[in-house]
């Protein structure tokens, strides 16, 4: 016996009111987490020991202070560090006086992280909203994911994920962004370059824009002359005592080891190690990382030339590129962590498939990121007394991080051996039925090839 038309209705109805009243109690639950994941951040922030803020309050301050002082800015009129962009938060962060320029800065970054967000918030993973992970993940992390200028550039690439499908130039503009904030996203403008088929000319457009603007108000403002000084400012530095290339040089130190040590660099703030090998080692750094990158990169195509969905490839070369940056840097800074959230977020939002991949590297860079919370600012004191236990824990840590670039790399390299062809993948496709869309909220979907970054 059919039911009448009107009990259909009133069926339906219902159901509908169900589903937004579980809308509004899962936004007002996020938006309550939020609030207490970041409040937690914060007081950690300006609480915890061995100044996890110690780079806002004291270095970029000083930055600020020096350019409002003497008209004499860091990126403009003389080297520096940083991509120019990087000034923007910080004097942002000062509007309210140098002096309360911590409290501006974690403001700042509470609100990009807001934003972010709700950008990601219709992405979902296996039926759970994509954004709880990140929110874990950030309490893993500690007070460094919002104290340093990494998180801007976090914040930016991650909402510039959530345009990968559907306005690739709208990426490609926030990756640049972020890269002329802090350098490394712009190994995600090369992912798109190299895997957004159809749409290249729309990235570029994106990235030259946004690069322009950026170029045009420096050499207006005279710092033609430093707008690439970042590149080589930092190539002499030797081996920071958290990078992983460092580790065996700290398990000397703590063994006793003959020259083996810790030094404090006072040219770049930084605590590095000494001994026999660590020039060799640092020397090391930047043609394993050229290896790695060129490698990710002809892997990647080899795999979508064999038929590999170029969706699916392309937050693996991200996160190759992001671990490579990490795993073999001679620089070793703790708020590098933060980057991994991007080319998981992304692995995690590029379909079902792609999600239940990276789900083993979702679930395994949170204890990697406690475990730097630990080091930094946890116990960093320890760790520059060369504490056998705090090197343990940091040699942990970092095996974690080599652990993530071999999956990126083991998997790149079964995408390319064993990816069925161009037509089988396509007919297997069909007649399986399966979506290739992002795991998002139905409302948002744009046309059945929204999921396809080769549409």
């Amino acid at each position: 016996m059919t039911r009448p038309p009107q009990e259909w209705l009133w069926t339906a109805r219902y159901a509908h009111t169900v589903q937004q009243r579980f809308r509004w109690v899962e936004g007002v639950s996020l938006a309550v987490v939020f609030v207490l994941v970041h409040a937690v951040l914060w007081w950690l922030a300006t609480t915890a020991p061995n100044q996890p803020l110690g780079d806002v309050t004291i270095t970029y301050r000083r930055w600020v202070e020096v350019g409002r002082i003497d008209h004499s800015w860091v990126g403009v009129d003389s080297d520096w560090v940083y991509p120019v962009f990087a000034l923007v938060p910080m004097a942002a962060a000062a509007l309210g006086g140098t002096a309360a320029i911590a409290t501006g800065w974690l403001a700042l970054m509470v609100l990009l992280d807001a934003v972010a967000c709700a950008v990601l918030w219709r992405f979902r993973a296996f039926g759970v909203r994509v954004v709880w992970w990140w929110l874990v993940f950030l309490l893993a992390l500690g007070p460094i994911a919002l104290g340093r200028i990494d998180t801007v550039a976090t914040a930016l690439a991650l909402v510039g994920v959530a345009f990968v499908v559907t306005r690739p130039a709208v990426a490609s503009a926030l990756f640049t962004a972020a890269a002329w904030t802090k350098v490394w996203p712009a190994a995600l403008v090369g992912v798109l370059v190299l895997l957004r088929r159809g749409h290249r000319g729309a990235v570029v457009t994106g990235a030259l824009v946004v690069t322009g603007l950026i170029v045009l108000v420096d050499v207006l403002y005279g710092g033609a002359a430093h707008l690439l000084s970042f590149v080589t400012e930092q190539s002499d530095r030797a081996l920071q005592i958290e990078a992983p290339l460092a580790t065996p040089f700290m398990w000397a130190a703590a063994l006793g080891a003959p020259g083996a040590g810790v030094y404090y660099n006072r040219e770049i703030l930084t605590f590095e190690v000494s001994g026999a090998g660590t020039h060799a080692a640092a020397a090391l750094s930047t043609p394993l990382m050229a290896v790695l990158v060129v490698g990710g990169v002809l892997l990647a195509l080899l795999a979508v030339r064999r038929g590999a969905r170029r969706p699916e490839v392309a937050p693996i070369l991200a996160l190759l590129f992001v671990a490579a940056l990490i795993a073999v840097n001679k620089v070793g800074s703790p708020q590098y962590v933060g980057w991994y959230a991007v080319p998981v977020v992304w692995g995690l939002v590029a379909g079902r498939p792609s999600a239940r991949r990276f789900l083993p590297v979702a679930i395994g860079v949170l204890p990697l990121a406690l475990l730097t919370q630990v080091v930094y600012p946890g116990f960093y004191d320890e760790l520059l007394a060369v504490h056998t236990w705090t090197v343990f824990v940091l040699t942990v840590r970092n095996v974690l991080e080599v652990a993530v670039l071999v999956w990126a790399v083991v998997v790149l390299v079964r995408l390319a051996r064993h990816s069925p062809g161009r037509r089988g993948w396509l007919s297997s496709g069909r007649s399986s039925g399966r979506s290739s869309e992002p795991a998002s909220e139905p409302s948002v979907r744009r046309g059945a090839d929204r999921g396809r970054m080769d549409a």
